[in-house]
């Protein structure tokens, strides 16, 4: 079941189980926004997750919906973790994982075939100031070393159907570069949310929806904010986490 030095680690809020490695990939809190900040299908549709990691995102929205949920990933280790945990928690009929490139996923899904798109991408170009990670594993995860954040939103508005949404978490400092994108790709951005470390502290991570061939008009939801005074998570992030106490 486990290799190496993998985990099995409760997600409580769902009262399901993932496969984690500290050297290989652990989700980030960022990944558990993603997943309740996106409106998800219940019914009808199909679910696709780019950049799905361990498989994070597909089992945190299992327990909202009926639909086909498929996750992506580039990387076979984390492939083959994710589709463990789903095999785990009795997942397989719902959530499929496939080991793939993003940019040639369009042909195998199906192009404007699909109701929802959700991806946690890579946050930092090639060309970015900040570290490269040496650890091979969380440097593709981190930086755009397989795909670029064009490729994400491409990918995502090809795979959509007309009003279709997908939603992404992303720093910041790259919010008008993805509103850029998401406009050429005929993405309309609906929602935006702002995370912030602490209350007086600046937005470190954006949550941003769009919808395929909306008209504009933009909404901005009430920020989260994940530490309180005394650095603990604020009650918000607790339920989000844990579920309601």
């Amino acid at each position: 079941m486990l290799v190496g030095d993998e985990r099995l680690d409760h997600l409580l809020a769902e009262n399901l189980r993932i496969i984690q490695s500290p050297t290989v990939f652990s989700f980030s809190l960022d990944a558990v926004l993603l997943a309740r900040f996106s409106y998800i299908p219940y019914q009808k549709g199909r679910v696709i997750d780019l950049c799905s990691g361990n498989g994070i995102i597909p089992l945190l929205i299992s327990p909202r919906t009926k639909v086909p949920i498929i996750g992506v990933e580039i990387q076979e280790r984390l492939a083959d973790m994710a589709r463990r945990s789903v095999s785990y928690n009795e997942l397989t009929d719902q959530i499929e994982i496939m080991q793939q490139d993003l940019r040639d996923i369009v042909p195998i899904l199906g192009k404007g075939k699909n109701s929802f798109v959700t991806c946690n991408p890579p946050y930092f170009a090639l060309e970015s100031t900040s570290i490269k990670n040496e650890n091979e594993h969380l440097r593709i995860a981190r930086h755009e070393v397989h795909c670029t954040l064009r490729d994400t939103i491409q990918v995502s508005a090809d795979l959509l159907k007309q009003g279709g949404k997908a939603s992404f978490v992303h720093r910041p400092e790259r919010l008008l570069e993805i509103i850029d994108l998401m406009r050429e790709y005929g993405l309309e951005p609906k929602r935006i949310q702002f995370v912030h470390p602490r209350v007086e502290r600046e937005a470190n991570t954006i949550l941003i929806e769009g919808i395929k061939g909306a008209k504009p008009g933009v909404k901005y939801l009430p920020p989260i904010i994940v530490h309180d005074a005394v650095g603990e998570y604020t009650a918000q992030v607790r339920e989000l986490l844990y579920g309601k106490e």
